[in-house]
C-alpha cells in the first residue's frame, strides 16, 4: 500500500476530509504527529509527499527514497526545493485554480473592511461607543473606484471579475501581459507597473514569491501610490517591504492594508503592522475555506490515483516528464 505523508498541522475534521478524497486507500501519515525518529522513518517509506506551506528541503526530498511525487495543495511552491525534486526525476505539481474562489473572496472582504472601517467599527461598538458619524468622510465605496491588480493570473481574474460586480474600474500590470481582445473581454486595461501604483484606488496583489518579485512593493513604490489607496496582499509576504509598508503607514502615505501573508510565519505579535488599526490582519487564510480544501485535495489525489495507475501527473512545475 503506497504511503501519504500530509506536512501541515491537522486536526480531525481535516483528517476526515482528507479520507473523503481517498478513494485509492492511501496509508495516510501526519508528520505533525510525529517525533523526530518518526519522521526519519516516514521520510523513507512516504511514496507522496503532501504539503501546504511546510518547506520541503533538499535533505528531506533526499531521505525519501520511494518519493514518486510532491504534491502542493495550492500554487506558489517557494516552499518546495524544485531543483532537488528535478535531481530525482521527482515531479512536483499544484494544483492551479483550485484556490482561485476562496482568495479573490478574501480579498475583496478585506477591501470592504478596510473602505468601511469595519474592524474599527466593530470593536468600538462592542465597547460600548457609537461612532455613527465619525468615520463617514473618511469610509468609501468601491463604485467608481480604480482597482490595480499586480498580477494577473486565475486569481488575479477571479478576483477583478468580482471587484467589477462593486463597479470598479480594472487595471493591471503582470509580467505575462493578455492579448488584446481577451482584455477587451475582460473589461481591463494593462499598464506598466508604475502607473498601477499611481493611478489605483485599491492595489492587490496576486504574483509568486520568485527572485525578481522579492521585495517588489517597498518605499519607492509604496510613495507612487495615492494617499487614500488601500493595499491588500494575498500573495506571500516576503513580495512587500513590511518595514516600508509600517513606515508608509505612520506618515500616512497610504490609507490602509490587507495583510494576510507575512515575511515570517507564524507572524510575530511584535510586528509593527499588527499595531495599526488600518491594518486587516490574517493568518495565511486566502485559500482556508472547506470548498478550496475539497478542491484542492480533489486534483491532489486525482494525481495520486493517475500515478498509482501508471499514468503521469497533471500541472508539473520542476519539468520532470
Amino acid at each position: 500500500m503506497s504511503t501519504v505523508l500530509y506536512f501541515d498541522k491537522v486536526f480531525p475534521a481535516f483528517k476526515d476530509l482528507l479520507e473523503t478524497h481517498n478513494s485509492d486507500g492511501l496509508k495516510l501519515a501526519y508528520w505533525y504527529e510525529m517525533s523526530e525518529t518518526e519522521r526519519e522513518e516516514a521520510l523513507k517509506e512516504a511514496d507522496y509527499f503532501l504539503v501546504a506551506t511546510t518547506k520541503i528541503t533538499k535533505e528531506m526530498i533526499n531521505k525519501a527514497c520511494n518519493l514518486k511525487l510532491v504534491q502542493k495543495t495550492g500554487i506558489g511552491v517557494d516552499n518546495i526545493d524544485l531543483e532537488a525534486a528535478k535531481e530525482l526525476n521527482i515531479p512536483v505539481c499544484n494544483t492551479p485554480g483550485g484556490n482561485a474562489a476562496g482568495v479573490a473572496e478574501l480579498t475583496i472582504g478585506m477591501i470592504l473592511s478596510l473602505y468601511r472601517k469595519l474592524n474599527i467599527l466593530d470593536k468600538a461598538t462592542k465597547e460600548g461607543q457609537w461612532l455613527m458619524w465619525e468615520y463617514r468622510p473618511s469610509s468609501y465605496e468601491m463604485n467608481g473606484k480604480t482597482h490595480g491588480f499586480i498580477g494577473f493570473g486565475n486569481i488575479g481574474r477571479e478576483t477583478a471579475k468580482r471587484s467589477q460586480a462593486f463597479g470598479t474600474n480594472i487595471i493591471y500590470y503582470d509580467k505575462f501581459r493578455l492579448p488584446e481582445d481577451k482584455e477587451k473581454e475582460l473589461g481591463v486595461s494593462y499598464m506598466e507597473l508604475d502607473e498601477v501604483l499611481k493611478k489605483s484606488d485599491i492595489i492587490s496583489l496576486h504574483i509568486p514569491l520568485l527572485p525578481e518579485t522579492r521585495g517588489l512593493i517597498s518605499k519607492r513604490e509604496l510613495s507612487l501610490m495615492k494617499p487614500d489607496a488601500i493595499l491588500v496582499n494575498v500573495s506571500r509576504g516576503n513580495i512587500v517591504d513590511e518595514e516600508a509598508l509600517a513606515e508608509a503607514l505612520r506618515n500616512k502615505k497610504i490609507a490602509g492594508a490587507g495583510i494576510d501573508v507575512w515575511a515570517s510565519e507564524p507572524v510575530s505579535k511584535e510586528n509593527p503592522l499588527l499595531k495599526f488599526d488600518n491594518v486587516i490582519a490574517t493568518p495565511h487564510i486566502g485559500a482556508g475555506t472547506r470548498d478550496t480544501l475539497n478542491k484542492v485535495l480533489g486534483l491532489a489525489f486525482q494525481n495520486f490515483s493517475l500515478i498509482e495507475n501508471g499514468k503521469k501527473p497533471k500541472f508539473v512545475l520542476n519539468g520532470v516528464e
